[in-house]
Protein backbone atom coordinates (compact mmCIF):
# COMPACT_ATOMS: atom_id res chain seq x y z
CA UNK A 1 0.00 0.00 0.00
CA UNK A 2 2.68 2.46 0.73
CA UNK A 3 4.51 1.74 -2.49
CA UNK A 4 0.72 2.86 -4.28
CA UNK A 5 0.82 5.71 -2.15
CA UNK A 6 4.79 6.52 -3.28
CA UNK A 7 4.17 6.16 -6.54
CA UNK A 8 0.83 8.05 -6.84
CA UNK A 9 2.71 10.99 -4.76
CA UNK A 10 5.40 11.25 -7.77
CA UNK A 11 3.12 10.34 -10.36
CA UNK A 12 0.08 12.27 -9.92
CA UNK A 13 -0.71 12.34 -13.63
CA UNK A 14 -1.15 8.06 -13.27
CA UNK A 15 -4.68 7.96 -10.87
CA UNK A 16 -4.00 4.25 -10.70
CA UNK A 17 -0.35 4.43 -9.29
CA UNK A 18 1.00 1.69 -11.95
CA UNK A 19 4.12 3.57 -12.62
CA UNK A 20 8.00 1.98 -13.03
CA UNK A 21 10.77 3.65 -11.19
CA UNK A 22 12.05 5.78 -14.09
CA UNK A 23 8.49 6.46 -14.78
CA UNK A 24 7.95 8.71 -11.66
CA UNK A 25 10.41 10.87 -12.38
CA UNK A 26 9.84 14.55 -14.01
CA UNK A 27 12.32 14.68 -16.72
CA UNK A 28 10.79 17.42 -18.84
CA UNK A 29 13.62 19.32 -20.58
CA UNK A 30 11.23 21.94 -21.52
CA UNK A 31 11.24 23.18 -18.13
CA UNK A 32 15.50 23.61 -18.20
CA UNK A 33 17.08 25.76 -20.74
CA UNK A 34 19.48 23.24 -21.94
CA UNK A 35 22.74 24.17 -23.44
CA UNK A 36 26.21 22.64 -24.33
CA UNK A 37 27.68 23.67 -20.98
CA UNK A 38 25.02 22.19 -19.06
CA UNK A 39 24.27 18.57 -20.83
CA UNK A 40 26.38 17.10 -17.78
CA UNK A 41 25.23 18.22 -15.20
CA UNK A 42 21.59 17.63 -16.27
CA UNK A 43 22.49 13.73 -17.04
CA UNK A 44 24.00 13.70 -13.44
CA UNK A 45 21.11 14.96 -12.31
CA UNK A 46 19.08 12.69 -13.73
CA UNK A 47 20.70 9.58 -12.77
CA UNK A 48 20.60 10.56 -9.47
CA UNK A 49 17.03 11.46 -9.80
CA UNK A 50 16.51 7.69 -10.90
CA UNK A 51 18.91 6.77 -7.83
CA UNK A 52 16.30 8.97 -5.42
CA UNK A 53 13.83 7.48 -6.92
CA UNK A 54 14.42 4.12 -5.86
CA UNK A 55 15.35 4.98 -2.38
CA UNK A 56 12.03 6.41 -1.67
CA UNK A 57 10.51 3.32 -3.12
CA UNK A 58 12.24 0.71 -0.83
CA UNK A 59 11.64 3.42 1.99
CA UNK A 60 14.67 5.03 2.56
CA UNK A 61 12.72 8.40 2.30
CA UNK A 62 16.56 10.24 4.28
CA UNK A 63 18.80 8.77 1.65
CA UNK A 64 15.97 9.82 -1.06
CA UNK A 65 16.24 13.67 0.09
CA UNK A 66 19.89 13.42 0.45
CA UNK A 67 19.93 12.08 -3.23
CA UNK A 68 17.82 14.68 -4.85
CA UNK A 69 19.84 16.88 -2.50
CA UNK A 70 23.16 15.90 -5.01
CA UNK A 71 20.83 16.38 -8.13
CA UNK A 72 19.82 19.69 -7.36
CA UNK A 73 23.61 20.46 -6.81
CA UNK A 74 24.98 19.16 -10.06
CA UNK A 75 22.35 21.32 -11.69
CA UNK A 76 21.00 23.94 -9.76
CA UNK A 77 18.60 25.02 -12.46
CA UNK A 78 16.48 21.63 -12.97
CA UNK A 79 12.69 21.86 -12.44
CA UNK A 80 12.60 18.46 -12.16
CA UNK A 81 14.51 18.00 -8.62
CA UNK A 82 12.84 20.24 -6.62
CA UNK A 83 9.28 18.76 -7.96
CA UNK A 84 10.64 15.41 -7.08
CA UNK A 85 12.84 16.03 -4.05
CA UNK A 86 9.09 18.31 -2.41
CA UNK A 87 7.39 14.77 -2.95
CA UNK A 88 9.52 12.64 -0.27
CA UNK A 89 9.80 15.86 2.08
CA UNK A 90 5.81 15.79 1.52
CA UNK A 91 6.05 12.01 2.42
CA UNK A 92 8.27 12.74 5.34
CA UNK A 93 5.62 15.33 6.71
CA UNK A 94 7.15 18.41 5.86
CA UNK A 95 4.43 19.98 3.76
CA UNK A 96 6.07 23.59 4.11
CA UNK A 97 9.49 22.53 3.02
CA UNK A 98 7.68 20.59 -0.06
CA UNK A 99 5.68 23.74 -1.18
CA UNK A 100 8.60 25.58 -0.92
CA UNK A 101 10.46 22.94 -3.66
CA UNK A 102 7.57 23.22 -5.90
CA UNK A 103 7.40 27.23 -5.54
CA UNK A 104 10.84 26.46 -6.99
CA UNK A 105 10.32 24.22 -9.55
CA UNK A 106 7.31 26.35 -10.90
CA UNK A 107 9.73 29.41 -11.18
CA UNK A 108 12.31 27.41 -12.52
CA UNK A 109 9.75 26.24 -15.34
CA UNK A 110 8.44 29.23 -16.33
CA UNK A 111 5.04 27.25 -15.09
CA UNK A 112 5.01 25.28 -18.14
CA UNK A 113 6.06 21.80 -18.87
CA UNK A 114 5.83 18.66 -17.42
CA UNK A 115 7.21 20.07 -14.10
CA UNK A 116 5.13 22.75 -13.29
CA UNK A 117 2.24 20.52 -14.28
CA UNK A 118 3.41 17.88 -11.50
CA UNK A 119 4.05 20.97 -9.39
CA UNK A 120 0.60 22.45 -9.42
CA UNK A 121 -0.44 19.20 -9.11
CA UNK A 122 1.40 18.00 -6.10
CA UNK A 123 0.81 21.91 -4.31
CA UNK A 124 -3.02 21.28 -5.13
CA UNK A 125 -2.88 18.34 -2.75
CA UNK A 126 -0.65 19.66 -0.24
CA UNK A 127 -3.60 22.90 -0.06
CA UNK A 128 -6.51 19.93 0.11
CA UNK A 129 -4.14 18.10 2.71
CA UNK A 130 -4.05 21.50 4.45
CA UNK A 131 -8.11 22.78 4.03
CA UNK A 132 -7.61 25.40 1.89
CA UNK A 133 -9.62 24.91 -0.58
CA UNK A 134 -9.58 27.85 -2.36
CA UNK A 135 -5.34 27.46 -3.21
CA UNK A 136 -6.05 23.93 -4.11
CA UNK A 137 -8.84 24.66 -6.70
CA UNK A 138 -6.04 27.35 -8.44
CA UNK A 139 -3.51 24.83 -8.46
CA UNK A 140 -5.25 22.51 -10.03
CA UNK A 141 -7.26 24.66 -12.72
CA UNK A 142 -3.29 25.37 -13.43
CA UNK A 143 -2.61 21.72 -13.64
CA UNK A 144 -5.27 21.23 -15.69
CA UNK A 145 -4.34 23.88 -18.03
CA UNK A 146 -1.41 22.24 -18.59
CA UNK A 147 -2.82 19.02 -19.35
CA UNK A 148 -3.03 16.87 -15.93
CA UNK A 149 -6.23 14.58 -16.48
CA UNK A 150 -5.89 14.09 -12.45
CA UNK A 151 -5.93 18.16 -11.88
CA UNK A 152 -9.00 17.80 -14.04
CA UNK A 153 -10.88 15.65 -12.50
CA UNK A 154 -9.84 17.19 -9.13
CA UNK A 155 -11.48 20.41 -10.46
CA UNK A 156 -14.35 18.83 -11.48
CA UNK A 157 -14.50 17.31 -8.10
CA UNK A 158 -14.42 20.82 -6.16
CA UNK A 159 -17.14 22.26 -7.63
CA UNK A 160 -19.84 21.96 -5.94
CA UNK A 161 -22.16 22.54 -8.89
CA UNK A 162 -20.38 20.37 -11.29
CA UNK A 163 -20.84 17.65 -8.23
CA UNK A 164 -24.68 18.45 -8.14
CA UNK A 165 -25.40 18.15 -11.71
CA UNK A 166 -23.15 14.98 -11.51
CA UNK A 167 -25.54 13.50 -8.93
CA UNK A 168 -28.73 14.56 -10.44
CA UNK A 169 -27.28 12.86 -14.12
CA UNK A 170 -26.26 9.49 -11.66
CA UNK A 171 -29.72 9.52 -10.43
CA UNK A 172 -31.43 10.23 -13.38
CA UNK A 173 -29.52 7.45 -15.65
CA UNK A 174 -30.50 4.73 -12.51
CA UNK A 175 -33.90 5.66 -12.69
CA UNK A 176 -33.68 5.04 -16.38
CA UNK A 177 -32.23 1.19 -16.46
CA UNK A 178 -34.56 0.70 -13.19
CA UNK A 179 -37.63 1.76 -15.79
CA UNK A 180 -38.85 3.85 -13.12
CA UNK A 181 -40.52 7.32 -14.79
CA UNK A 182 -40.02 10.67 -13.23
Amino acid sequence: MDDLILRQILNPNDPAGHITSTEALDTDEEALVVNEANLPEIAEAKQLEVEAVRLAESGDLDGSISTLNNAIDACPHYASAYNNRAQVLRLKGNENGALLDLDKAIELSGGKGLAARQAYTQRGLIHVLKESNDEALENFRKAAHLGSQFARQQVIRMNPYAAMCNRMLGEAIEKLRRGEED
